[in-house]
C-alpha cells in the first residue's frame, strides 16, 4: 500500500488566486443584499412570471399593504443594482428584468422557487404573446377613429385599460379583444358631449359581476337607446356570476355574451349624468354636475337562482322609476 505523506510546507496550499475578485465580490454582495427582502423577491418573481414579460407598478403595489413611496423605494433598490429596468408610459411605469441579469435571476428563482419563473425558450426569449406590440397597434387603430383626441391620450387609455383587465384575467389570450371593447367605451366617455347626448347612467358595485350588470342591461332594454347605461366595479371579478349571466341572456339575447366585469374609472364617472352605487361604499369620485344615488339591493353572489331572480325584479322596479324620471 502506498501512502502519501504531507509535509508541513505543503499542508496549506494557498488558494487566494482561486477566489472571486474583490470588485466582483462587492458587486455580487450588493446585489444579494438588495434581494434579501421578501417584498423585493416577490416583486422580482411577479415580473419574471408575468406573461407580458413586464409588470406595471400598479400591479406590483398590490403585493403588499404598503404605501406607494415604499413600493417605489424597493423598486429603486432593485434598479440600482441593475436587476430591473423601467420605462414610463403615460401615467404608469413598467418594469422588466434587466437583460444582463436575466439568466442570473432565472437561475436564482428557479433554484429556490421554480413555480415563480415563466418558461423561456432555448434562444433566451420568454414564451409569451407579444402583447405590447398588439396593444400599441390597437391604440393606433383607435386613434384613427377618434381624431379629436391626441394619439398619446388614446395610447395611455388603451394601456391602462389593458393593465386594469390583466389583473383579474384568467385567460390572457382574450385580453386584447376585451381591451378593445373596454377602451372603446372609455374613449366614447372621453368624447361625450353632455349638451347633445342622451342621458347616461353609471351603475357601480364591488365585483361588476351581478347587480350593476343587471341594472345596466335592464336600463338599456327599457329605454330603447333613449338612455345609455354603463356598469363598473370597485374591485371587479374575473367573470360574471353564472346565475346573472343566464338572466342577462334573457334580457339582452346574444349581446349578453359580450358582457364582462370592468374596473371603475374616473372618465366613466365624469361622463355620467347619474351614478348609482350598489353596495360598494364611497368609492366614486365626486364630480360636480353628476347626480348620485345608492340602491340597497341584494348581492347575487350570495343568493340562489331564485334569490337572484328576486334581486332582478327589485332592480327592475327601480330601473323603471329611474327611466321615467330621466325621460320627458
Amino acid at each position: 500500500m502506498n501512502v502519501t505523506l504531507t509535509t508541513a510546507d505543503d499542508a496549506c496550499s494557498p488558494v487566494a488566486t482561486h477566489a472571486i475578485g474583490l470588485e466582483a465580490a462587492s458587486s455580487v454582495a450588493a446585489t444579494l443584499k438588495a434581494l434579501s427582502d421578501p417584498l423585493r423577491l416577490r416583486m422580482l418573481s411577479a415580473i419574471a412570471s408575468d406573461p407580458r414579460g413586464e409588470s406595471c407598478v400598479c400591479d406590483l403595489a398590490e403585493l403588499a399593504d404598503v404605501s406607494q413611496p415604499t413600493v417605489s423605494h424597493h423598486l429603486k433598490v432593485l434598479k440600482d443594482v441593475d436587476v430591473l429596468i423601467s420605462e414610463r408610459r403615460g401615467t404608469w411605469v413598467w418594469y422588466r428584468i434587466s437583460p444582463s441579469r436575466r439568466s442570473a435571476v432565472t437561475a436564482l428563482l428557479d433554484s429556490f422557487a421554480p413555480a415563480s419563473v415563466a418558461p423561456w425558450s432555448d434562444d433566451g426569449e420568454q414564451r409569451r404573446p407579444d402583447f405590447d406590440a398588439r396593444v400599441t397597434r390597437l391604440a393606433e387603430e383607435l386613434a384613427a377613429e377618434v381624431p379629436e383626441l391626441d394619439a398619446d391620450v388614446v395610447l395611455t387609455t388603451v394601456r391602462e385599460s389593458y393593465t386594469a383587465l390583466a389583473r383579474t384575467a384568467r385567460v390572457t389570450s382574450a385580453l386584447v379583444p376585451l381591451t378593445e371593447r373596454f377602451a372603446r367605451q372609455r374613449l366614447s366617455d372621453l368624447t361625450r358631449d353632455r349638451a347633445t347626448a342622451v342621458p347616461q347612467v353609471l351603475f357601480v358595485c364591488v365585483a361588476n359581476a351581478g347587480r350593476s350588470q343587471l341594472a345596466a342591461a335592464l336600463v338599456n332594454k327599457l329605454a330603447g337607446g333613449k338612455v345609455v347605461a354603463r356598469s363598473a366595479g370597485s374591485s371587479p371579478a374575473d367573470v360574471i356570476h353564472p346565475h346573472v349571466r343566464s338572466l342577462l341572456a334573457e334580457i339582452e339575447g346574444d349581446t349578453a355574451a359580450e358582457r364582462f366585469p370592468k374596473p371603475l374609472t374616473d372618465d366613466a364617472v365624469r361622463a355620467a349624468d347619474v351614478v348609482i352605487t350598489m353596495g360598494c361604499g364611497d368609492v366614486c369620485p365626486i364630480i360636480p354636475g353628476v347626480r348620485y344615488d345608492d340602491w340597497a339591493v341584494g348581492d347575487p353572489a350570495l343568493a340562489s337562482r331564485e334569490g337572484v331572480e328576486a334581486i332582478r325584479d327589485d332592480i327592475a322596479g327601480r330601473v323603471r322609476a329611474l327611466v321615467d324620471d330621466l325621460l320627458p
